[in-house]
Order: structure tokens, then sequence, then C-alpha cells
């Protein structure tokens, strides 16, 4: 739907967003696949303080079919609109688009007229979606200034490669079509972010559907044959300018986040594990001297632990890998916020200098060797922060615990359980477990989350801060 004036939760920069009203709730994906024969859903769940429902679910939209297994949705348009070149200014951030990692099929779901009682509004079915874009198992959605682009993780003939991106319209949410033209060296995919103002688009890389479906494959982890490689995409030109291997050892190079500022041309990426030694890493990238360079800026080393305590997949190690999974930049770029699923932690790091990031603060929630508790439940705690969203202040950050459905069964065998948690931040950095919010969704579990009027990993501006 157009509008005559731009989406008043569109905001020409980072700063400005930050300034925006606090979000009142929470779009949250729950997972059933595996567990029963329920289909997955969408959950809302209130996050305002002075609700009388404040830290519940309040309503659950269930999905027409099972074993979808939903990803990375996103929104259908955002900041981005307002790009001094972009065709759609007067779109709407209304409508969610939710990818079924498993299935291939995409929901559209409108959130209006009422936002806490969100509805589907159209259905693409597996076959149109592979026919057209020539990928299946659609992982990660995000609103672009000419089109939706949506990153997949296999080809539309099967369990192999390429993986790759494709587009959908803004009005109708047809598919346009695969978006590369020339991918030189990259066959495996999983994230993708940009510059727009340098006109360039980095991807990620993860696995093929063969080695990540039915769980982690431990001889292509030891052979390290999952990703490793960083990919640089002309963004105009639909084409890759540059690959930079990250060294066979850093398997599963997974979430990218670009500094918010257009005028910064940097932006970091996590590393799952080393084969080397099990640890896990963040690594940023930069432009200099007209080529783009990575360097490793932190590292997180393994904890040892009793054989007894560990899943049957890493007794021989003796030890519990980070398994950083997914990082997230606040809008100010000041803050890097990292989840360590294998230990139970969330880690918070001023990047201000992003060469040299400063360790401020931990929470620790779950994890393999701990199952730390939450004060708002009795027991322990299996997952661990998982994914992250961050409140367009800064002040708020949200975590869920479940991975991928086989994932989680190898890492956490006892079956882990669905909750979301709170963490609130200082204005200098440090934070603390929000005691008074927790959210546990018994047998399903849950993984992307997304606030209100857009959150620190929606949205992309033009213009600086």
């Amino acid at each position: 739907m157009a509008l005559w004036k731009p989406d008043p939760s569109f905001y020409p920069s980072p700063k400005m967003a930050m300034h925006a009203p606090p979000e009142r709730h929470g779009y949250v994906a729950a997972l059933n696949y595996g567990r029963n024969d329920r289909p997955d859903a969408l959950c809302v769940v209130d996050l305002d303080p002075q609700s009388s429902t404040y830290s519940q679910v309040v309503h659950t939209l269930e999905l027409p079919s099972a074993g979808d297994e939903l990803h990375h949705f996103g929104w259908n348009a955002c900041s981005s609109a307002l790009c001094p070149y972009a065709p759609h200014p007067h779109l709407e951030r209304r409508y969610l688009i939710v990818p079924g990692m498993r299935s291939s099929r995409l929901y559209i779901i409108d959130t209006q007229p009422d936002p806490l009682q969100p509805h589907i509004t159209k259905v693409l079915e597996p076959e149109e979606v592979l026919a057209k874009s020539g990928y299946s198992r659609p992982h990660t959605v995000h609103c672009g200034p000419d089109a939706i682009y949506i990153s997949a993780l296999g080809s539309a003939n099967g369990n192999g490669g390429p993986g790759g991106i494709f587009l959908l319209d803004h009005f109708h949410f047809d598919v346009i079509g695969p978006w590369e033209l020339h991918r030189g060296f990259q066959t495996l995919a999983y994230d993708f972010w940009w510059h727009l103002a340098d006109d360039v688009l980095i991807s990620s890389e993860w696995a093929t559907p063969a080695q990540f479906e039915a769980g982690v494959v431990p001889e292509d982890l030891l052979a390290n044959k999952y990703g490793h490689r960083l990919h640089f995409w002309d963004l105009r030109r639909r084409r890759n300018v540059q690959t930079i291997d990250l060294g066979a050892e850093h398997q599963m190079v997974l979430e990218l986040r670009p500094a918010h500022d257009p005028r910064k041309t940097y932006g970091f990426v996590g590393v799952v594990v080393s084969t080397q030694d099990l640890s896990a890493s963040i690594w940023t990238w930069y432009k200099a001297d007209e080529r783009w360079q990575v360097r490793k800026v932190i590292t997180i080393p393994p904890v040892p632990a009793e054989e007894a305590d560990l899943p049957p997949l890493l007794q021989a190690f003796k030890a519990v890998p980070p398994l950083v999974t997914d990082i997230d930049l606040s809008l100010d770029d000041r803050f890097l916020y990292v989840s360590c699923w294998g230990l139970g932690e969330l880690h918070q790091y001023d990047v201000s200098d992003p060469f040299h990031p400063q360790l401020t603060g931990k929470v620790a929630l779950g994890g393999i060797g701990q199952k730390q508790g939450h004060p708002r439940w009795n027991g322990a705690l299996l997952g661990g922060p998982q994914m992250v969203e961050i409140s367009r202040d800064g002040r708020r950050v949200y975590v869920t615990n479940s991975l991928y459905s086989t994932w989680d069964d190898q890492f956490y065998p006892d079956k882990l359980e669905g909750w979301m948690a709170k963490i609130n931040t200082g204005a200098e950095g440090g934070m603390e477990l929000d005691e008074e919010f927790f959210v546990h969704f018994g047998e399903t579990r849950v993984h992307q989350v997304r606030l209100e009027g857009g959150d620190a990993s929606t949205d992309t501006f033009c213009y600086p801060s």
C-alpha cells in the first residue's frame, strides 16, 4: 500500500531512528518441526512494561502447513525507501515476509489493521518459489530500496548449490527472479548485507542443505567443508568482484553486520568455530587501497568440561565451544553483541574502534555446561542466547534460544524448550538481565524476533548521523 507521505517508522539516519518511540510488541518465529505434528507459528509478545500483559504472548498466528521451520523473517519495507534513488519512497512498513527454510514456502503476513493480530495475506508455495527464483531453502529477508531481497541456501533442483539471493517486488510480493548475474567463486550462501552508498553487497557462507538439514555432519566439519569465505559484490551490476578466504579452519562464516552510518565502510562477521582449537571469532571487514580486507578482532576460547556433561558430539573434545551463532550492532555503531550459544553467554563489546573491540559486559543464560537459569523460571535452561535483537535506542536487547531444530537436538539432546529473555544496557556500556521479563514457549522453540517499528538489524540508512 502506498502512502501520501513516508511511513513515520522510516528515518533518514540511524541517529534519528535512535529517538523513535520504544517498541511495544515484538513478533517471534515459533518452531515445531521435529517435536509434534503442529505447524509453526508467529507469536506476538507484549514488550510494554506498563501493560497488564507485559512479558506474555498476546496472540499466536498458527500457519496452515506443518514442517516449514521458520527462520530469519523481515519487513517488506524500511528506511532504505528514503534513499535518494529509491523508486518507492511511499511504501509502508506493514508486511512481514516469513520464509519456511525447510519447506521453501514464503508467507506474507499483514500486521494491519491490528498489529497485535497479524494475518496471512498471501502464500508463495514451494513450487512457485523454486521455479521462479532458481533457489530453495529461503533463509534471510532484507528490505532493499528497489525490492525485497531473500537469501537461499540451496538450488532449486535438490540438496546442492549454488545458494544465492532472489527478489520479490514490493507491491504484489511476486518472485522477480535470481539476483546474481556473475557469481564468480561463490557457491555456498548464508547471510548478506550491503553498504548502499558504496554500491557493495557482502555475502557469507554456511553449507548446502545436505550439510545442515539432518544436523551438523562431523566428518564434513573436521574436513573443513563448511563455509569459510566472504564475497563482495558490485550491488548495481550484480557480480562478484572479490572473494576473501578467512582460512579453511574458520568454519561457518555466518552473521554480517555492517556499520549503520553510511560514511563508514566497515562491518563485522561472526565465525562459529575453529577446527584448530574450538574457538569462535569476530572479524572486521573494511576497505583499504580500493580493495576489501578482513581482520580477526575477537577470539573467544572454548571452556574445558567433563565428558559426562557434554553431548555425544563434543565428548571427545572435553570442552564447550562458544559457538557464536549471531551478532548484532547498535544503531550508533558503538556496541556489538555476540551470542555464544554453546557457552550460554551474551557478550557486549565496545567497537568504537572497530579494530580493537573492548569487552564491556556479559550475561549468562542456559549453556551446554552451566544451564544457567532465570529468576522467573524454576529450573535449568537449555539452549543459550542465540538470535539477538536490539531496540532502536540501544537500551534493550532481546534474545531467543533456538538455532535450528536438528542442531538443537545435537548440542542440547535433552530437548530444549523455547524461551525469550531481555537484557537492559547502560548508555556507556554494561548490561544486566531484566529479571521481570521472561517468556517460556514450552516445547515450541523460538528463533527470530522483529520489533514494532524496526530494530537494529532491520533498516538501512542512506544519510549520515
